[in-house]
């Protein structure tokens, strides 16, 4: 069971920590409030509709960025604080990245990676994370990398597995700002300084049971339907999402904030040095072991 908790545990805090996980549906919502028109003819929620649809657009346009993220979860073990840093590659169609993931918290003190930084690599096909040297001595049979293949997860973990795959084969950041469009209702929410950077603000509320929705572009409706179950027995029914555009058109900053029975989710991630050089290369074969290989039962 303990060697079950790591292959799992890993694969939903490197998924989640990433920052890779808000993937939007189609762009245009709009806000059914009235406001003041500007002197285009157009309502504040329209003029902040058409800003980040111009963000989205220039965001996607530059294909690579660093990444730096933090997020806490509360689980049925404890809370979960998880940080990132990396870079990110979308130029390919699907979602390829590198980062340094280090999780620790009440809810992940009984795991050997608490609190030690992990290597993450994701291809278009699967994430792999090195667990280290206890890892490897124990259920890993000598190797530290444990590959999730994105096929394999989605069969063991059903719809949520699903939308795993879904998402990490087609995100990118500026779909964080379409999820914030495809919402309906967006307001911008000021001008502040982001890291230096003078940046609009922009805020909106999603309902959890229909974010699935949103998000997937792939998923079956049976699958849809058993993921708006699972969401709702968590207890999650409002996603509040924010972010931040520079004077470049260009996403700088992202926060998601929901509350759940076992404790508020509160993920912040900020984007940077757009263009930047991104390599990433799978972990050598003899070095991996697959993550439902190393599931008890297995020998």
């Amino acid at each position: 069971m303990r060697h079950a908790r790591i292959a799992m545990t890993a694969a939903g805090v490197v998924i989640a920590a990433a920052g890779l996980t808000a993937c939007g549906g189609n762009s245009g919502g709009s806000d059914s409030g009235g406001g003041s028109k500007d002197e285009q003819g157009l309502s504040p929620a329209q003029v902040a509709i058409t800003e980040l649809e111009q963000a989205s657009r220039t965001t996607e346009q530059k294909k690579t960025a660093k990444v730096e993220g933090d997020q806490t979860q509360g689980t049925p073990q404890g809370k979960v604080s998880t940080k990132t840093e990396g870079v990110v590659d979308w130029s390919g169609g699907g979602t390829t990245a590198e980062m340094t993931v280090t999780q620790q918290g009440s809810g992940s003190a009984a795991l050997p990676t608490s609190g030690k930084p992990m290597d993450a690599r994701y291809t278009e096909d699967a994430m792999y994370v090195n667990l280290g040297d206890r890892f490897a001595s124990t259920a890993g049979k000598g190797k530290h990398w444990m590959k999730y293949d994105y096929d394999k997860l989605a069969e063991q973990a059903g719809p949520s597995g699903a939308l795993i795959k879904d998402q990490m084969q087609n995100n990118n950041p500026a779909r964080s700002v379409d999820l914030l469009l495809a919402s309906g209702k967006v307001k911008k929410a000021g001008s502040e300084t982001v890291k230096g950077k003078k940046t609009d603000h922009y805020s909106g509320t999603i309902e959890v049971a229909e974010l699935a929705r949103m998000q997937s572009k792939k998923l079956s409706e049976k699958d849809l339907d058993q993921l708006s179950d699972q969401l709702k027995q968590q207890g999650f029914k409002n996603e509040k999402v924010d972010v931040w555009i520079d004077g470049q058109d260009l996403l700088v900053k992202k926060q998601e904030r929901a509350k759940g029975k076992n404790g508020d989710l509160n993920s912040t991630v900020f984007y940077s040095d757009y263009g930047t050089d991104v390599s990433v290369e799978d972990p050598a074969a003899s070095d991996t072991v697959a993550f439902e290989d190393a599931l008890p039962g297995k020998s």
